[in-house]
């Protein structure tokens, strides 16, 4: 006799309910990870604020103080081809001379830095705040953790031995995305969508345990230190409606379609730099063309975006439809070729700024557009698609209105978006160049 569908699925739900649950993780065996955790998150925040202050030190200097000393306007065309280009050879002599070559090529790693030898970090950093002060569109978050797991793993493997080597490298990413983000919760979605991915042992909340007291001592000595804040200060967002639901669900989507452009450009725009092959040609070569980028959007278009963003949200009616979507497209194309052209740095923070300005064009364009849900339905379709990252897209989205109503309304625009970017190609390549699928 043949059972009905419903009768298949009760007894599946039988079986599992009467499986044997996975032990939990007693808590001694917890409390020796809580002191290394918190040394970890203190450390990777401070290297974090470190190289921000240090770096915003020097991109005061560069487009304040020598531009008034010489007399040449901040944000000129010839400022900023000026500025770029040297940027981009001073990253290449770094990338050139100093040992280890500031870490592999990025357009080939991640968020989930691999491991990296002590020789190759000091590069890396001094690469990084180049990159930070200079003015080419990328972030800081993809460098500094790959900085902090190779300190904490180095350090680490070194002091307390007994604890596994893997442990290291997990502490220091979610501690470094608590610094970034300024709240824990964001590397707590990290670190278990990575663990979904794992054959892991234990309960989930015992895996993840350590990196949360890592990210959250991470979070509160970037507060106390740095007061980093991702509300852009928007107009209040209530109680949402269908007319809402359909806007944030078209933004959402039309935003992970135009991210997935410049990811299907990626491997051909690095292929077109690298055919340079050295160093010293293509990473000012990628500057140059930044210059001219930043010569078409303006000032508002480069450095990782952030403070960008929140200029663009304090005005929501200041630039016309047609300006704000200019930017998100000159942004996007410099997001473009600064990962293509060997620059050091993340993407998560441009790809804000692409995401923002698409969704106050949205507004600007249709004034029933409420600007609240345009700019987070934009992030979170452009960071689907730059990141693959579910849980910090939806997050991200999330937290820059900083309204608790528009968490329904992007739950439900990031399925359509999803299935728009899920199964092609990412913003990472392969060794022979291919992109990662």
């Amino acid at each position: 006799m043949r059972r009905s569908p419903v009768y298949r699925v009760a007894v599946a739900h039988d079986i599992s309910a009467s499986a044997p649950s996975t032990p939990a993780t007693p808590a001694r065996a917890l409390l020796p990870l809580v002191l290394p955790a918190l040394v970890v998150g203190v450390g990777a925040s401070l290297l974090l604020v470190g190289v921000s202050s240090l770096a915003e030190a020097l991109q005061h200097v560069l487009w304040n103080n020598l531009p008034d000393a010489l007399g040449v306007g901040r944000y000129s065309v010839l400022w900023m081809l000026v500025v770029l280009t040297g940027t981009g050879i001073l990253a290449g002599l770094v990338v050139w001379k100093v040992p280890g070559h500031a870490g592999p090529d990025p357009a080939m790693t991640g968020l989930d830095a691999p491991v990296m030898p002590p020789v190759v970090l000091p590069g890396l950093l001094i690469a990084t705040a180049l990159t930070l002060a200079g003015g080419p569109s990328l972030g800081p978050e993809n460098p500094i953790i790959a900085v902090n797991v190779g300190l904490a793993f180095w350090l680490g493997h070194r002091l307390v031995p007994a604890l596994p080597g893997a442990t290291w490298p997990m502490l220091a990413e979610a501690a470094t995305i608590g610094a970034l983000f300024g709240t824990p919760v964001a590397a707590a979605l990290v670190i278990s969508e990575a663990l979904a991915g794992r054959q892991v042992r234990g309960k989930l909340w015992d895996n993840v345990f350590a990196p949360l007291v890592a990210a959250a001592a991470g979070a509160l000595t970037a507060t106390l230190v740095a007061h980093p804040s991702f509300d852009l200060h928007l107009p209040p967002f209530s109680r949402p409606g269908w007319s809402d639901l359909l806007a944030c669900v078209v933004i959402a989507s039309l935003a992970a379609l135009l991210g997935m452009c410049a990811v299907y450009a990626f491997p051909y725009v690095h292929g077109a730099f690298f055919r340079l092959r050295h160093p010293l040609l293509i990473l000012p070569a990628g500057g140059l063309v930044l210059g001219l980028l930043g010569a078409l959007g303006g000032q508002l278009t480069l450095f990782k975006g952030l403070d960008e963003v929140a200029e663009l949200a304090h005005d929501p009616d200041g630039w016309s439809a047609g300006q704000f979507a200019g930017m998100a497209v000159v942004k996007l194309a410099a997001l473009l070729v600064a990962a293509s052209s060997g620059f050091r740095g993340g993407r998560i923070f441009p790809a804000v700024f692409v995401g923002s300005a698409f969704g106050l064009a949205a507004h600007a364009l249709i004034p029933g557009v409420d600007p609240s849900v345009g700019v987070s339905a934009g992030v979170l379709g452009i960071l689907l698609a730059i990141t693959r990252q579910g849980w910090v897209s939806l997050f991200t989205a999330a937290v820059l209105v900083a309204s608790p109503a528009i968490l329904s309304l992007l739950c439900i625009a990031s399925l359509p978006a999803w299935l728009l970017v899920t199964g092609r190609p990412q913003m990472q390549l392969k060794e022979d160049g291919s992109a990662v699928r």
